[in-house]
């Protein structure tokens, strides 16, 4: 088996297996666990985007960033399970306007950064990347319509984005390791095509009808209007997705943020194309489709 075979099928069982766990605590209606899971692939990827930083010499406030995304997460969840999730916008106001008071102070009496508007920027940057856009996956569970029995529906939502991202990701590296021929964005990542931007387009949109397929009445929000303007929307932002982790990891001038998952690098480097498709879904179920 050549490299790129062992690559591939490396990156999808890697790939199927972390979501497959993470969907199945939603199925099984285990809440908390899959909140923990969830949490827990945000705050890795966290940690990961500050040590990429650091290993290139960019001062960040890793522990205070962490422990304010533990607490974006923590208190987003709660308010959005009992609450609805819009009523969560505040509080994460709130996490970041104490983010930036408790940074103001440490410089007032330690010093601890040699740039600390620099330190600041990359610290907030990085929750407003990682663990708030990632947020957005619960608020889709719970701004879905609910089921007669008042059961949520929104896990089904949650594996339709899944799919529909990873299809466009995977479509990708498909056509670009087979076709690709013509850089997309040479100044980004070289190995981006056009072709594989193609391929994305095409499997995501295939992937959006193909959900509706098997699960009509789980999706139920949807129309076929909606599964063709999600298939294109979504392997759209999958793709600038990979391109912006590819930004932040050509800015902290590192391949991979780690090498912890075998074919894909790091956790961040698993859920970078949902960081930007999660919201977009989110936004549409609520001012196009009208729930929530």
């Amino acid at each position: 088996m050549t490299p790129a075979r062992m690559t591939f099928f490396l990156r999808l069982g890697s790939t199927l297996g972390l979501w497959a766990l993470m969907l199945a605590t939603v199925f099984a209606g285990w809440e908390a666990g899959f909140f923990a899971l969830m949490a827990a692939m945000a705050m890795r990827a966290l940690w990961e985007y500050y040590h990429m930083l650091e290993a290139d010499g960019i001062g960040v406030f890793t522990l205070t960033g962490l422990v304010c995304a533990a607490v974006l997460l923590i208190g987003g969840f709660l308010i959005v399970r009992h609450e609805g999730a819009e009523n969560s916008h505040d509080f994460e106001l709130l996490v970041l306007v104490l983010f930036l008071i408790t940074i103001f102070a440490r410089q007032m009496f330690r010093g601890t950064a040699n740039d600390p508007l620099r330190a600041m920027a990359y610290t907030v940057f990085g929750l407003l990347y990682i663990p708030w856009l990632f947020s957005f996956i619960t608020k889709i569970i719970y701004v879905a319509p609910r089921a007669e029995d008042g059961m949520t529906t929104g896990q089904y939502y949650v594996l339709y984005l899944v799919a529909v991202t990873k299809f466009s990701d995977m479509g990708a590296y498909v056509f670009g390791s087979l076709f690709g021929r013509h850089p997309f964005a040479p100044h980004i990542s070289p190995k981006k095509t056009w072709e594989g931007f193609a391929g994305a387009m095409v499997s995501s949109l295939l992937c959006s009808y193909w959900m509706f397929a098997l699960m009509p009445g789980r999706l139920s929000a949807f129309r076929f209007d909606d599964l063709t303007v999600l298939g294109l929307l979504l392997g759209f932002a999958a793709v600038v997705g990979d391109l912006a982790e590819s930004v932040v990891k050509r800015g902290a001038h590192t391949k991979d943020s780690s090498t912890v998952l075998p074919g894909i690098g790091g956790t961040l480097d698993l859920i970078d194309s949902i960081l930007f498709t999660a919201p977009l879904l989110y936004f549409y179920m609520r001012f196009a489709l009208g729930v929530g």
